[in-house]
């Protein structure tokens, strides 16, 4: 089931009916949520919703165990098994064709051929993240950051929960379960952020984000060497501008949602594109994936506790790593080794230039700001550029056709078929809102806040209905789906 769906809206609507009917009965309420969850999660294949219980009750029964040992020993094996267990389903369903191929293919340029054991594996929509969260939820409760959830259905709903089931944002335990424990409100608040990030998340999706992807993007990279190096150069900020449109907008959607039952999640994306660093634009895209893998990954590798060299290795195999959780293809490893050796190069860059770098002084005030301000620029375009390259093996379906699309940039002596004035307009139009105050999306809901409950919701439902007047027709799955 699609966001931007005549299906969507309708379960919603109902969904919203009835919680907020139920709201002096919580547990009833807790009951209707967890069970709209596992129907909007079985919409794809019910028979997935098993796993997603599976996993939610071993992660649930860890909770408990942990909160009653007190041998650290003990704690340590205990919390072992739950992640060893969570991350072999994931590894299973993930990877089980990826590294049986990748196998296969070693064996026999060895002259070792075996006939070996491939089946055919569904991947779990949105299997990432909910494993993500239950690991992040007993990880938590073994450092004693949070008490062990008592009850399971609290456990269910937190893991469950539909708005961002399937593609995030990783929602934790600690920001999350305390909201279940309180009697949900419908706040002037709520229902402006809600209609303001929905409606903002549905116009990025399914206007920007459809339009680019099948306009242009997918020509492009379907065959790179059918295309000239303008429309190539176009489909690669074409592509940086669609992923960014079509997950933030997800993730829009997804907190506008959640605002709307009554809880609040946190904020996933922050104006990424006007990043001056490549380590500031992971403090802007995919937040929660960002700060989930430097609490449970860097920081338990040894973060940049040990040696300046510790250190490197430590954000090349957290990047390394990340690369590999977005997709079982050498394409991700190559994405995730791209940005985990220009981490590792620009700390050291940073900081063989600070070593040397002169104390400021007042006198040179006014250099130091005009030399600043031309570094925050160069650092913004160099940046936006490298994420750039690296998106192209991030989207390439092979090695091949990354290098292919590469190659093909060199070459500007074909006619331009893809790089419209309107697709290069919606292009020009994100980057400018990139650089607009973070908080624009703040001020805007303020104000609609005050508007009087019809024109409210004759304002969500005119932006709807203008949304889908504009949007071209079809409706493309979100990206992150697959992941």
């Amino acid at each position: 089931m699609l966001f931007p769906t005549l299906e969507f809206g309708l379960f919603f609507l109902i969904v919203f009916t009835v919680s907020w009917a139920l709201r002096w009965v919580p547990i009833s309420r807790k009951f209707f949520l967890v069970a709209a969850s596992y129907f909007f999660y079985g919409w794809w294949d019910w028979r997935f919703t098993g796993l997603l219980f599976f996993t939610t009750v071993v992660n649930y029964l860890t909770g408990l165990a942990l909160g009653q040992s007190e041998r650290q020993g003990l704690r340590k094996f205990i919390v072992g098994v739950s992640v060893a267990i969570n991350l072999s389903v994931l590894g299973f369903f993930k990877y089980y064709g990826f590294f049986l191929t990748s196998l296969d293919e070693l064996l026999t340029s060895v002259g070792l051929h075996r006939d070996l054991p491939f089946m055919e594996v569904i991947l779990p929509v949105g299997i990432s993240f909910f494993t993500f969260q239950g690991i992040s939820y007993v990880v938590d409760v073994y450092r004693r950051q949070i008490a062990p959830e008592r009850s399971l259905l609290d456990v269910m709903l937190f893991i469950s929960f539909f708005p961002q089931l399937v593609a995030g944002p990783i929602v934790r335990a600690a920001d999350f379960i305390p909201q279940l424990h309180k009697t949900p409100r419908l706040t002037r608040e709520h229902l402006s952020v809600g209609v303001v990030l929905i409606l903002t998340g549905l116009f990025k999706k399914m206007v920007i984000a459809n339009y680019l992807a099948t306009n242009l993007v997918d020509p492009v990279f379907f065959d790179p060497t059918a295309a000239s190096g303008l429309d190539l150069l176009t489909g690669i900020y074409g592509y940086a501008v669609q992923i960014y449109c079509d997950f933030s907008g997800y993730s829009d959607i997804a907190i506008g949602v959640a605002a709307l039952l009554g809880y609040r999640f946190l904020e996933n994306f922050a104006q990424p594109y006007r990043a001056s660093s490549l380590q500031d634009f992971w403090r802007r895209w995919h937040i929660s994936l960002s700060t989930w893998l430097r609490d449970y990954l860097y920081i338990p590798l040894g973060g940049n506790r040990g040696s300046t060299g510790k250190t490197y290795r430590n954000l090349f195999l957290t990047m390394f790593l990340g690369g590999i959780w977005h997709g079982a293809a050498w394409t991700f490893v190559i994405w995730g080794t791209l940005h985990g050796a220009m981490l590792g190069l620009e700390r050291f860059l940073r900081q063989t230039l600070h070593s040397f770098a002169p104390e400021e002084t007042e006198a040179g005030g006014l250099l130091t700001f005009l030399g600043n301000g031309a570094q925050h620029i160069v650092g913004v375009i160099w940046t936006f550029h490298f994420v750039c390259f690296a998106w192209i093996f991030f989207r390439a379906d092979s090695f091949m056709t990354a290098i292919n699309y590469l190659q093909g940039l060199g070459d500007w002596s074909g006619p331009r078929q893809y790089a419209t004035p309107f697709l290069v307009g919606l292009i020009v139009l994100t980057m400018f809102f990139q650089f607009t105050p973070r908080h624009l999306g703040r001020w805007v809901a303020q104000g609609v806040k005050l508007l009087p409950s019809p024109v409210l919701g004759l304002l969500l439902g005119g932006g709807l209905w203008l949304i889908w007047a504009m949007a071209p027709e079809g409706v493309a799955p979100f990206i992150y789906f697959q992941f």
